[in-house]
């Protein structure tokens, strides 16, 4: 295939061989783990896990990426579109509240098949928020929530950690289709979400900033209760880092994103009281499950 699923627009030939792309994957479905996941926001997760299928290759090149193993480096299973479907009844038997998507634009095309007929649970799509909307109308009725991330509200600096100086305008995008698509969070009676949207933005240590402009465009974009926002703070530095990214996010530094995200007038979402990393955000990309 020649691919233009993702904001790259690389045309790439993809083939079931080779995969030349900025995503590097070739045609077909990489899985890397599909396990029932606890350490999504408490509505994805509920009490039983979201059921997650983590996929390999990425759009984007965060260089901070926990999940380098998969996005950047490749490892997973080549499986089919068939075996995939087996591979969403086998979490929901398990009891996952939804089927989670994990990075998964690259592949739509083998997706696609696999959500039919319809789940008899909520589809979630976990993304970097880097989405043609184009290629997101071809989800629509398809996936019931959106998950994805506002990392970057600066051109510059989206540019230099993720390689994409495009990424806010095109997220903005991609959002604004997310909410048109499935409309205000619906939740069932145990507070287990249904249908919506939950953009989620990583504070990143030294660049308030960019926090404060992701914040405002969400406050200027929708009205209260439109969206949730998830505002993160587990940023882990890799190894080797320098400058500004070399450390972890402060207590202080988190604070002051919550009461930014405050006085902006975003209470319908979610924050966290620890702020260090903690393992069980990373599963182990094991094959488990695939």
């Amino acid at each position: 295939m020649t691919c233009t699923l993702c904001p790259r627009l690389c045309a790439a030939e993809r083939t079931p061989a080779r995969g030349d792309g900025y995503c590097r994957m070739p045609a077909g479905l990489r899985v890397a783990r599909a396990a029932l996941h606890q350490w999504e926001e408490p509505p994805i997760s509920g009490t039983r896990g979201a059921g997650a299928v983590f996929f390999s290759g990425c759009t984007l090149r965060c260089c901070y990426c926990q999940n380098g193993r998969i996005s950047a480096g490749g490892q997973g299973k080549d499986i089919t579109p068939r075996r995939l479907r087996e591979i969403f009844d086998e979490l929901i038997a398990q009891g996952a509240h939804n089927i989670e998507l994990v990075t998964a634009t690259h592949f739509l095309p083998w997706i696609l098949p696999a959500l039919e007929p319809r789940l008899p649970v909520p589809v979630v799509y976990n993304c970097g928020g880097y989405e043609r909307v184009e290629t997101l109308r071809a989800l629509e009725g398809r996936v019931d929530i959106y998950l994805p991330d506002l990392k970057y509200a600066d051109g510059a600096l989206a540019g230099a950690l993720s390689g994409a100086p495009d990424y806010f305008p095109v997220a903005c995008d991609a959002i604004r289709e997310m909410f048109r698509q499935t409309g205000r969070p619906v939740y069932d009676e145990n507070g287990v979400m249904q249908r919506g949207v939950i953009v989620r933005h990583l504070v990143l240590p030294g660049y308030p900033d960019n926090t404060r402009r992701v914040l405002d465009w969400l406050s200027e974009t929708f009205a209260p209760g439109d969206v949730v926002v998830s505002l993160m703070s587990q940023y882990t530095p890799p190894a080797g880092m320098t400058g500004r990214l070399a450390r972890r996010v402060t207590a202080a530094e988190y604070r002051a994103a919550v009461a930014y995200m405050r006085a902006c007038g975003i209470t319908d979402g979610f924050v966290q009281e620890r702020t260090s990393a903690e393992e069980a955000y990373t599963p182990a990309f094991d094959g488990t499950g695939v």
